[in-house]
C-alpha cells in the first residue's frame, strides 16, 4: 500500500486506462481520461497543455532554480488481450501489453501528490504518444510546446515482468539498444502451381531470404558486440495452389552500437541484391521507425542507483543491458537522465497477450519516486 496516494485511487487510474488501448497518435480517449483526472487537481501551481495526442504537465516551484522531468508514455500495442481480467481491452485489436497502463498511472500519482505539495523546483510530467510506433518522443521534442517547458533533467521507468514487486533496477550508459523496424517487400512473377518454370516463386525468395538474414549476426557482427535480427511477420500468396508473385517480410533490428546498425543494415541490402539476381525479383526496403539508443547519464545514474540503494521502499539491483527498445532515448540525446526498470512479477512477458502485471508494484513507484524526486526538488 502506499504511504502517499491511495492504492484504490491508483487502481482505479489504472484498470480504466487498461480498458481503453489506442495506438500511436490515436489516444483520444486515452488523453481524454488523462486531462479528466488531472483537472481534478485543484492547484494554483499546475497547469498543462496538450501536443497533438499528448500532454505536458507543469507544476511550478515556489523558488525554483530548474526543472525537472518525468515522462510517461501512453499508447498501447496492435494485439487482442487474452489475460480474462475482468478489466480487459475493450478496443478489439488493441491492448496494454507493454505496461504503458501502468506507466501512465505512476505519472497520475506523482501529479497528485505534488500539486499538493509544492516542490521547491519547477516539475514536468510528459505524458508522450506513440512509443510504440511510429514514434512520439523525436516530435514532440522539436514542439513549441515541449520546448517552453523543457526540463534540466528526466526520467522515466519502464515495467519489469521478470523482476519482483518491490525491485527496481538500472545502469549507467547504455540500457536499451540502438533498434530500427525492418519491412521489405519482394515482387516476382505469379503462376500456377503445375507449371512453376513459367513464374517466380516469391515465398521461396523469402523463405531463402530469411534464412540468409540469420548470417548476419553470426558472422558480420563482431563477437564483441551485440545485434538481433528478428523476422516476426512473413506475409505470401492468396491460394494453395497459386504460385505467390509478393511476399512481405516484417522484422526488427537491434543493436548495441550504432556502428553494428550500420553494418547490418548494409549487410541486409546486399542478401537483397543477391536476392534480385538470384530469384529473378524486385526488392524493396523500408526500415519504419528508427529509434536511438537509451544511454543514461552516468553522474546522475550513479546518484540515483546510491539513492535506491539507501531506500526502504525499494530493493535494487543492477541491471545489464538490454534489446528493449525506447524512444525514451531521445529525451536522453538532449536531456541528462535516465531510465530505470520497475519489476511487476508477471507470468507472461513484454507484448504478451497475457501479460498481468501485479498492480502493487504501482505503489512501490509512487512511493519512491515521491521521495525521489522530492530531495531533487526539494520540498
Amino acid at each position: 500500500m502506499s504511504k502517499y496516494i491511495s492504492y484504490e485511487r491508483l487502481t482505479s487510474y489504472r484498470q480504466a486506462l487498461h480498458q481503453i488501448p489506442e495506438l500511436g497518435f490515436e489516444e483520444v480517449k486515452t488523453q481524454a481520461y488523462l486531462l479528466e483526472v488531472i483537472k481534478k487537481q485543484q492547484s494554483d501551481f499546475l497547469t498543462y497543455t496538450t501536443w497533438k495526442t499528448g500532454i505536458l504537465v507543469r507544476i511550478e516551484g515556489y523558488d525554483p532554480v530548474k526543472t525537472v522531468g518525468y515522462r510517461a508514455d501512453i499508447d498501447g500495442l496492435p494485439m487482442n488481450e487474452d489475460t480474462g481480467l475482468s478489466f480487459s481491452s475493450t478496443h478489439q485489436g488493441a491492448m496494454h501489453a507493454c505496461g504503458h497502463d501502468l506507466h501512465m498511472t505512476i505519472a497520475l500519482g506523482l501529479i497528485e501528490h505534488f500539486s499538493r505539495n509544492r516542490p521547491k523546483d519547477t516539475l514536468v510530467f510528459i505524458f508522450q504518444p506513440a512509443e510504440e510506433g511510429p514514434g512520439g518522443a523525436k516530435p514532440m521534442l522539436e514542439a513549441a510546446e515541449f520546448k517552453a517547458v523543457k526540463p534540466d533533467e528526466i526520467y522515466a521507468l519502464h515495467i519489469a515482468p521478470e523482476l519482483p514487486v518491490g525491485t527496481i533496477s538500472t545502469k549507467p550508459g547504455i540500457l536499451f539498444a540502438n533498434t530500427s523496424e525492418l519491412f521489405i517487400d519482394l515482387h516476382g512473377k505469379g503462376g500456377h502451381a503445375a507449371f512453376p518454370h513459367t513464374a517466380e516463386d516469391m515465398v521461396l525468395a523469402a523463405s531463402h531470404f530469411v534464412t540468409q538474414l540469420q548470417s548476419i549476426v553470426a558472422r558480420n557482427v563482431s563477437p564483441l558486440d551485440s545485434g538481433v535480427v528478428t523476422i516476426g511477420k512473413m506475409e505470401a500468396g492468396t491460394k494453395q495452389n497459386i504460385i505467390a508473385e509478393h511476399a512481405r517480410i516484417e522484422g526488427t533490428i537491434r543493436t548495441l552500437s550504432l556502428t553494428s546498425m550500420q553494418e547490418i543494415k548494409g549487410r541486409i541490402e546486399g542478401l537483397l541484391r543477391g536476392v534480385e539476381e538470384g530469384f529473378r525479383c524486385q526488392a524493396s526496403i523500408d526500415y519504419g521507425s528508427n529509434y536511438c539508443q537509451v544511454y543514461n547519464d552516468p553522474v546522475l545514474t550513479e546518484s540515483f542507483m546510491e539513492y535506491a540503494r539507501g531506500s526502504e521502499s525499494v530493493t535494487f539491483v543492477e541491471a545489464d543491458k538490454a534489446m528493449t527498445g525506447e524512444d525514451f532515448g531521445y529525451f536522453l540525446e538532449e536531456i541528462p537522465g535516465l531510465m530505470f526498470w520497475l519489476g511487476v512479477d508477471s507470468e507472461y512477458g513484454l507484448h504478451h497477450n497475457k501479460l498481468n502485471p501485479k498492480e502493487g508494484a504501482l505503489s512501490t513507484a509512487v512511493d519512491f519516486m515521491i521521495e525521489y524526486l522530492s530531495e531533487r526538488v526539494g520540498s
